[in-house]
């Protein structure tokens, strides 16, 4: 089986970590996610590192990832690095590794320092924390000024960002990158990358609304009606996904 391996140049001696990843990765039972693709932590030269394995890519995939477009551990490396390169913080890569069989991708792995947090975006608004309305306000102020960057975190979600608390403020760290746009972003527009936030209480998404249009100059009514009607869409999604699964649980 042949690799293609990228390596972050400040840790040019994980190579023989990379190249042995497979092993590794298999004989390690720190799971911390395991879905459509898996994560562990893993000690790795004396540094704890997450590791994403991803699918083996169905069969139009495996020749698109391996002749047309980067494989989403690629992107996610490259996507990293360039919110690096942006101020934005994000787990620094360490590599990226693709296993090849019959020249064509079969496994690829994603390399990147373990960054600790206090909790993801997620406790926020389920309330289990105190101070969730301030950490809301600063969290709009963050993807505004994610926004005004140009970056589009496709899958901007409620397990995406990590929250840690600091002296006087706290820090965003986004996870799960491979799926990013970097593109100019109108303030309406930006308002829409909030539709995969499911909120406990509709005030939460005032208080993203008013932060965020103020960050933005731009009308408060129109934006907590954007954030509202972007939520509700998700809801009813949501529950026609769940009715049409417990309706073919019965055939």
């Amino acid at each position: 089986m042949s690799y293609i391996l990228t390596l972050n140049p400040k840790y040019q001696d994980f190579e023989p970590y990379l190249i042995g990843i497979q092993e590794i990765f298999k004989s390690s039972h720190e799971s911390i996610h395991k879905a459509r693709n898996e994560l562990k932590i893993i000690e790795l030269n004396g540094l704890k590192c997450v590791v994403k394995s991803f699918k083996v890519p169905h069969a139009i995939n495996r020749i698109a990832y391996s002749f047309f477009r980067p494989s989403k551990a690629k992107k996610s490396y490259l996507n990293g690095m360039k919110l690096l390169e942006l101020g934005i913080t994000t787990p620094e890569p360490i590599g990226v590794i693709e296993f090849f069989s019959g020249g064509l991708l079969r496994e690829s792995y994603f390399i990147s320092i373990y960054e600790p947090y206090d909790f993801t975006i997620r406790e926020v608004f389920h309330h289990k924390v105190s101070t969730y309305q301030d950490i809301l306000r600063e969290f709009a102020k963050f993807t505004f000024a994610l926004h005004q960057k140009g970056v589009w975190h496709v899958d901007y979600s409620l397990g995406n960002i990590l929250v840690t608390v600091l002296e006087d403020s706290y820090r965003f760290s986004l996870v799960d990158i491979n799926r990013m746009k970097f593109k100019t972003i109108h303030p309406l527009e930006g308002l829409t990358n909030f539709n995969k936030f499911w909120a406990k209480d509709e005030n939460d998404l005032i208080i993203l609304a008013v932060e965020y249009a103020k960050m933005a100059n731009i009308d408060t009514q129109k934006a907590i009606e954007i954030l509202v009607n972007e939520a509700k869409f998700l809801e009813a999604k949501v529950k026609l996904k769940r009715k049409v699964k417990a309706q073919t649980k019965h055939f």
